[in-house]
């Protein structure tokens, strides 16, 4: 009997370092296509730029680049602008994508450095606003960098990041942000889009300790080129499925081919 006891318990801690070893090192590679969840579908084009097929409506995300890369999209219906910066803002690329009908939602700050032609198109949102385009709110939320300073590369209140929701499905957008109380207060987040280059946003730990205070569904890392490249993404995932293996960690390509765009 008491072999047959310290076998269990032998059996028992293989079994749980098994499971720890297969959790940490869970990384599923890059995928470059669409990917879809909780009825969101999902396109990287690069860094901080992306489409969302969600609500019934075609969204893009601070476009950027080459016109091209975007016409097998469509012409969108919503565009979410988020601040200045070079790698968020590029104002041909915006009058190129534009059509007839779509609607632009960027902060003040945004607005201000916006040709005459696109500001009838535009919907101003400060942080914490809610706007509602057809069946889908939007609520702006800050995003700025820690501790707080008017010398710091986002300030607080210059920029939004935004939560989407219809239905029950809620969809956070981060923007370039620190790991900011407003973002851990949130709740009930299906889809996460969650920053991570230094010097502009957050290192891989601390992305990852954000991600387990707010919880959502499913993260996809984005924005992670800095100054040293990109960060340690298998890194980040692994951290989080170590400590809460419920949430999903999805890994697109982000940076298929390197272009130089900046942040300033």
């Amino acid at each position: 009997m008491k072999t047959l006891h310290i076998l269990i318990v032998v059996t028992v801690i293989f079994l749980g370092a098994s499971l720890y070893f297969f959790l940490a090192n869970k990384v599923e590679a890059p995928s470059d296509g669409p990917n879809t969840s909780d009825g969101v579908v999902v396109s990287a084009v690069s860094h901080a730029s992306f489409v969302l097929e969600f609500a019934g409506l075609t969204i893009f995300n601070d476009p950027v680049g080459d016109f091209e890369t975007y016409v097998t999209y469509g012409v969108p219906d919503l565009i979410l602008l988020s601040d200045i910066h070079g790698d968020h803002l590029d104002i041909q690329t915006l009058i190129n994508v534009a059509g007839e009908e779509t609607v632009l939602v960027a902060p003040q700050a945004v607005l201000d450095k916006l040709p005459l032609e696109l500001h009838d198109k535009t919907v101003v949102m400060a942080n914490e606003d809610f706007h509602q385009v057809g069946e889908m709110t939007i609520e702006a939320i800050p995003m700025y960098n820690l501790p707080p300073a008017n010398d710091t590369y986002h300030v607080k209140g210059r920029g939004n990041g935004y939560v989407l929701e219809y239905g029950e499905t809620r969809v956070y957008i981060a923007g370039d942000t620190a790991d900011i109380p407003e973002m851990r207060s949130l709740e009930n987040i299906d889809i996460a889009f969650i920053p991570m280059n230094l010097p502009y946003t957050m290192d891989v730990d601390t992305a990852a300790e954000a991600v387990l205070a707010f919880a959502p569904k499913v993260v996809y890392p984005y924005h992670y080129r800095g100054t040293e490249g990109l960060s340690d993404i298998a890194e980040f995932t692994r951290m989080v499925a170590v400590k809460n293996s419920a949430i999903e960690v999805r890994n697109l390509d982000w940076y298929p081919a390197e272009v130089d765009v900046t942040e300033e």
